[in-house]
């Protein structure tokens, strides 16, 4: 039969009424229907004995059948596709991978196509539909899942600066109660990150079996299907508080549903919706009540239960106990060693051993101490971290030990290195240090460093000769040694002749003055 298809439960309702009437006027009015139609709808009940009112009407299944069985509906001329007559080419040409596009250009060239390129992709998405895009909703028991993200919420304002900034909103919604915990923030830095976990985990009175998040930064390093990397503390973070992390795969924030639509997207509605800029402490105290009153008391559109209430009763008693203490944060960075010996970690310089000069290290910073390990996580230096910016820590076993010295050694490290050699040693280093002109304190340390070479007695007794001539300077010391002087004994100096040798007498002085006389 030709024309109007009518729906299996109209069509129900249509015998009803042709049963009880033989007038197709009135079913006209009853039913809406165009009298035509109504006309071959009852020569057709009346052939399969459909318009008996003593007879009940088959269910729906029979009825469908019925219909698909004798009811075949041809579509009208004008709905058949230009393409038809070309179907076999445009199959073929689409099994071989060539685009729509493409496949109307080769058409053009070899039948003389002119229909559309809309047209062509109809044609192939009905002969070759896509594949149904069905979704799956998945519930989480008790305890086993919280699901994290960050959503903008619009400007507060910094009680530092007393001006508007941009700020988020953290909101972690634990999968089976939908009970939530929101923060607002002003930035998504690791230690912020970390921050948010802990207070939503008091928040909670717990901890659930495992984190499912997106691609964060603060959380993931590379994001991938397969491996993903996770950052290093918060790696550590969830080795303290015992939950797994489990970060979605790119470009699939559907696998976190219950925060994205329950949580950022509701927050954003109804707390945030309309809302005027405030404080943001004020801001997070009303968020907080708003959690545990609007939020946390309405009835959830999908589990149709009081995410409060729900989670008071069923899910706070399967959440992991709270660690005693609070994580210590520690934030790791890939650093290379510079030059120097030192790395760089928040403005402050910390040693590293020499030998590694030029590699990229891992270096975790903690709130007490500061730890350096080599890129395959061997340990090779521990620091107190540094009070200040610009603080420099230094063991000196990791400096060059030809340049250490020169870094190290003191004025009064000298003078104590010279005392353990001897008196004239000391003596020496002490002119030398006491120069009120010159500062000499680096050929104090080359004159020491010769201990190395020589040992302090002959040190020393370079020193004592040195003192007998008068001459200090680090030449003279390495020529004494080099020599091996420092042994011989020093000549005694001649004694200087008596001073009346040299004296003229005053008649040899005076007696041109006195007409030559000599004086007695």
């Amino acid at each position: 039969m030709a024309g109007r298809t009518v729906p299996v439960h109209d069509l129900r309702e249509l015998l009803r009424h042709l049963q009880t009437t033989a007038n197709d006027s009135a079913v006209q009015r009853a039913v809406g229907l165009n009298r035509r139609t109504i006309a071959r709808y009852r020569a057709w009940a009346a052939q399969h004995g459909l318009l008996d009112p003593a007879q009940p009407l088959p269910p729906l299944e029979a009825l469908q059948q019925l219909v698909t069985a004798t009811l075949a509906v041809l579509p009208p001329p004008q709905t058949v596709s230009s393409l038809e007559a070309h179907r076999e080419l445009v199959l073929q040409l689409h099994a071989q991978g060539v685009e729509g596009a493409a496949i109307r250009l080769r058409l053009q060239e070899q039948v003389g196509y002119s229909g559309s390129l809309s047209a062509i992709y109809r044609f192939l998405h009905r002969v070759d539909p896509p594949p149904l895009d069905v979704a799956m909703r998945i519930e989480r028991d008790p305890g086993a899942e919280a699901q994290v993200d960050f959503g903008y919420a619009g400007c507060l304002r910094d009680p530092t600066t007393r001006h508007l900034r941009k700020a988020w909103a953290f909101v972690m919604t634990l999968a089976y109660s939908r009970h939530q915990y929101v923060e607002f923030v002003f930035d998504q830095s690791l230690p912020t990150w970390i921050g948010l976990h802990d207070r939503a985990f008091r928040f909670f009175a717990g901890v659930p079996q495992r984190i499912v998040l997106d691609n964060l930064k603060a959380g993931i390093t590379q994001a991938c299907f397969d491996d993903p990397q996770v950052q290093a503390t918060y790696r550590e973070c969830a080795e303290h508080y015992g939950f797994l992390i489990a970060p979605c795969a790119p470009r699939t924030p559907e696998h976190k549903g219950k925060v994205e639509q329950g949580g950022v997207h509701f927050l954003k509605r109804n707390f945030l919706g309309g809302r005027a800029p405030s404080e943001v402490a004020q801001a997070n105290a009303d968020v907080r009540t708003w959690c545990l009153t609007t939020a946390g008391l309405r009835s959830h559109g999908t589990t149709k239960a009081q995410p409060l209430l729900r989670f008071q009763t069923i899910e706070q008693a399967q959440l992991r106990p709270l660690p005693p203490a609070p994580y210590d944060l520690a934030i790791w960075k890939r650093a290379k060693l510079h030059r120097d010996s030192y790395v760089v970690f928040e403005q402050s310089f910390y040693s590293a051993p020499c030998r590694l000069v030029g590699q990229t290290l891992w270096v975790r910073g903690g709130s007490q101490t500061l730890r350096i390990y080599t890129s395959d996580y061997a340990l090779i230096a521990t620091h107190a971290r540094a009070n200040q910016p610009g603080e420099r820590l230094t063991h000196p076993d990791h400096l060059p030990p030809e340049k250490l010295p020169g870094a190290t050694w003191t004025r009064a490290i000298c003078q104590a290195l010279a005392a353990e050699v001897g008196r004239s040693t000391t003596t020496v280093v002490a002119r030398l240090l006491d120069d009120g002109v010159l500062d000499r304190h680096q050929r104090v340390i080359r004159i020491l460093k010769l201990r190395e070479r020589v040992g302090d007695a002959r040190l020393e007794a370079a020193c004592a000769r040195a003192l007998r001539f008068d001459d200090l300077t680090y030449a003279t010391l390495k020529r004494i040694l080099d020599r091996g002087l420092e042994q011989e004994p020093v000549a005694a100096a001649p004694e200087p002749p008596p001073a009346h040798t040299f004296l003229r007498s005053a008649g040899e002085l005076l007696g041109h003055l006195f007409g030559g006389a000599t004086w007695n």
